[in-house]
């Protein structure tokens, strides 16, 4: 990128919003704006673009669910990170294409929350000419698709999260806790088994023999993407 990403931390906690806004300035050097309630997020949100917001679930004013429900009718597409308290849930956005891109719960670890917002960063900003050779294919993350001569095969946004995270991480093995930490940000509420499933969807679109895992392999350690396969 050309600029330092803008990020909104939206949040009623006066004390974490300074130290998430500090740590993210002083050592991923993104540009931070604060807001504490739902109001001050709408009216920062009609002046500005930002490449990334951390939300509360719950605000002073209101729900922070249904500012991402709105932001999404609205057209944006930046990743949403919702900050959960003790009695959240977040069943509710599971699904493919929910509004949230990921969940953290209180107390947060700023840590692993930075380390998701690069990840879902890196994804969101790549070029519609960015690409990756896995295997036989090419992998556009911009477009979702893996691309072979004239075959084009779509990948749903969690089998794009996860292979393009693997790409990043080169040929090493990924814990699954680390996937399931990354791709759905909220680990203590999906099992290995979420994550299975989605591997075996994408080695059926990725693997060009049916049965043989050559690129997408499994590891005693997790998963590990070999590209050259």
């Amino acid at each position: 990128m050309s600029r330092s990403p803008r990020i909104l931390v939206v949040d009623g906690d006066a004390e974490f919003r300074r130290e998430l806004a500090d740590q993210l300035s002083l050592h991923e050097g993104f540009r931070v704006e604060e807001a504490e309630s739902l109001r001050e997020a709408r009216e920062l949100l009609r002046t500005r673009t930002f490449d990334a917001l951390v939300l509360a679930a719950r605000l002073p004013d209101g729900e922070g669910r249904a500012l991402c429900r709105s932001l999404r009718a609205e057209g944006l597409r930046a990743p949403i990170f919702l900050v959960l308290d003790g009695a959240d849930e977040p069943a509710g956005d599971r699904a493919e294409g929910a509004e949230v891109d990921g969940f953290v719960a209180r107390p947060v670890r700023l840590a692993e929350l930075m380390a998701r917002l690069r990840a879902r960063l890196g994804l969101a900003m790549w070029s519609e000419e960015t690409s990756f050779p896995v295997g036989p294919y090419c992998f556009r993350p911009a477009q979702k698709m893996l691309v072979r001569g004239e075959e084009r095969i779509r990948l749903t946004d969690k089998e794009t999260a996860l292979l393009e995270y693997l790409c990043r991480v080169g040929d090493r093995p990924v814990p699954r806790a680390v996937l399931l930490g990354e791709i759905w940000g909220y680990g203590a509420e999906v099992t290995t088994r979420t994550l299975e499933t989605h591997i075996y969807r994408l080695r059926q679109k990725l693997e060009p023999e049916p049965g043989k895992h050559r690129l997408l392999v499994t590891e005693p350690e997790g998963y590990r993407l070999v590209r050259s396969g």
